[in-house]
């Protein structure tokens, strides 16, 4: 981690897959080779927890916060595992090469699940699963047995399900643990098909002297797991309904904040049970990756709190949290806690100050660094400091090329030609940003792979404040070759960071 070094980001349902989605298999671990012949440290991911429909499929709106998606999962992985026969994968339906339809995916692989469940019942659960369930205890059967009621209640939110159910009340949970017993052992028998190819995965980028960069999203969507089986957490009313939500306050990009929604958490609760919660969490998130980058950093020191039923964020209020003794607290008790703040918009001092006490790398993003005073634009490529992430871009920003023809104003673009010595075009911006972010002082640095491929606006992979067709794009199979990286690879060795 100390070394100069660099890598790409690519969230798997990105890479290319005759099935759909970017999953685990076969594309995935040549994506592995493209990186470390490309003489690339790291591959960043986004979050792997499930998604949901209800929310776009987004990432960052886990139904829980330590199980795996299971859309991830390969179906060639299966077949080389014997839990499908060749038969099974050899016609899927003719999916769109250039995005997600999640609709279409989950019909498919729900189909495959079926089968392979049937061939693992058919066998009986072995070693290796039995070890996976009793390793996970503390977070499968929950999750498994909430997945099979939101079946069983027709996708109702679980504050909406009977109150026995709803309270958790023994018998009832023994009532449906019978009940839906063959649904709740499909779904660890998923979890830990999950497990298995992400094991594998991992195994492979291990050898190619690969580390893997993860995600945690604060917060959490209402209708999780996590808070139905732990309401104390969260600042829940007598209903169990959120009595307050997360967001942002007003500020110069929107005059009524931004209402987020998800339920902020009760850390009174979280300290007075010794933040064990958040400590699986972490644990479990690096028990699948290497480095961990922590959204929304700043929540951990202040969050915006706002009352359940505002149409807007502006009546929130700043409420302080438990950050720096999470942290010592976890410090202690670890040899390594590789962390990325993810320290992006308006941050207050006592935030940089628990960053650097900690000694977590923030990050900085180049497409921000020529508005204002580029002289003082702490994201500018001569600002960029030594213990941080520098970026070109994220998976919340237009690709380079994207932002050069769409979001830089006629004075920032002459800003950005003086910046850069004279005018350059909207094909060649992607390469200056990635010169620019490669020969910084920063000791890591991360490239989207549609900057790397210099894509426009059409690669886009969100649009904040969107709710439709967001976290669907995805690479096409010619476009994942060595070629693409040639130049990349170039560069890299060019800078040190090969």
């Amino acid at each position: 981690m100390n070394r100069r070094g660099s890598g790409v980001l690519l969230h798997i349902t990105s890479l290319p897959s005759a099935y759909g989605i970017g999953d685990l298999g076969p594309t995935a671990h040549r994506f592995i080779d493209l990186l470390a012949d490309a003489g690339q440290r790291y591959w960043q991911i986004l979050p792997l927890n499930p998604t949901c429909p209800e929310f776009g499929n987004s990432p960052y709106q886990g139904v829980s916060a330590f199980a795996g998606n299971t859309w991830l999962i390969s179906p060639e992985q299966m077949v080389a595992d014997g839990l499908l026969g060749p038969e099974d994968i050899a016609d899927p339906p003719g999916f769109p090469a250039e995005r997600v339809d999640y609709r279409a995916v989950m019909d498919y692989k729900n189909g495959l699940f079926d089968r392979a469940f049937e061939r693992f019942k058919e066998r009986g659960p072995d070693f290796r699963y039995k070890d996976f369930a009793a390793e996970n205890v503390s977070w499968l059967n929950d999750y498994a047995i909430f997945v099979a009621l939101k079946e069983e209640f027709s996708g109702k939110v679980w504050s909406d399900w009977p109150a026995g159910i709803r309270d958790r009340r023994e018998e009832a949970l023994t009532k449906y643990g019978t009940e839906l017993a063959d649904r709740i052992l499909r779904e660890k028998f998923l979890q830990y098909i999950f497990d298995h190819q992400w094991g594998v995965l991992k195994i492979h980028c291990r050898k190619r002297h690969l580390q893997i960069i993860g995600d945690i999203p604060i917060y959490l969507t209402y209708d999780s797991v996590d808070l139905w089986a732990n309401p104390r957490l969260f600042k829940l009313d007598e209903q169990k309904k959120p009595a307050a939500v997360a967001g942002v306050p007003p500020d110069m990009f929107s005059s009524t904040g931004q209402l987020w929604g998800n339920p902020v958490y009760n850390w009174d609760v979280h300290r007075e049970w010794g933040f064990g919660w958040w400590e699986s969490r972490i644990d479990r998130t690096l028990a699948l990756v290497d480095r961990l980058r922590l959204d929304h950093f700043r929540g951990f020191v202040q969050f915006w709190e706002v009352p359940a039923g505002e149409a807007t964020a502006e009546n929130g209020r700043w409420v302080d949290a438990p950050g720096r003794d999470l942290f010592t607290q976890l410090v202690r008790s670890r040899s390594c806690l590789p962390i990325i703040a993810e320290d992006l918009g308006y941050i207050t001092s006592d935030v940089h100050e628990m960053m650097a006490h900690f000694g977590f790398p923030g990050m900085k993003i180049l497409i921000f660094g020529f508005s204002g005073d580029v002289a003082t634009n702490p994201h500018a490529p001569h600002n960029i400091t030594r213990n941080c992430v520098a970026y070109t871009g994220t998976h919340d920003n237009n690709t380079a090329r994207g932002w050069f023809e769409h979001g830089v104003s006629g004075d920032e673009k002459n800003l950005l030609f003086r910046y850069i010595g004279g005018p350059v075009g909207a094909d060649q911006i992607h390469r200056i940003l990635i010169r620019f972010a490669m020969l910084s002082p920063a000791k890591t640095v991360i490239v989207p792979m549609q900057d790397v491929l210099g894509l426009g606006e059409e690669a886009r992979m969100n649009r904040p404040g969107t709710a439709e067709g967001n976290w669907e794009w995805r690479l096409r199979p010619e476009q994942m070759g060595e070629e693409g990286l040639r130049e990349f690879a170039e560069v890299t060795r060019i800078y040190g960071r090969g």
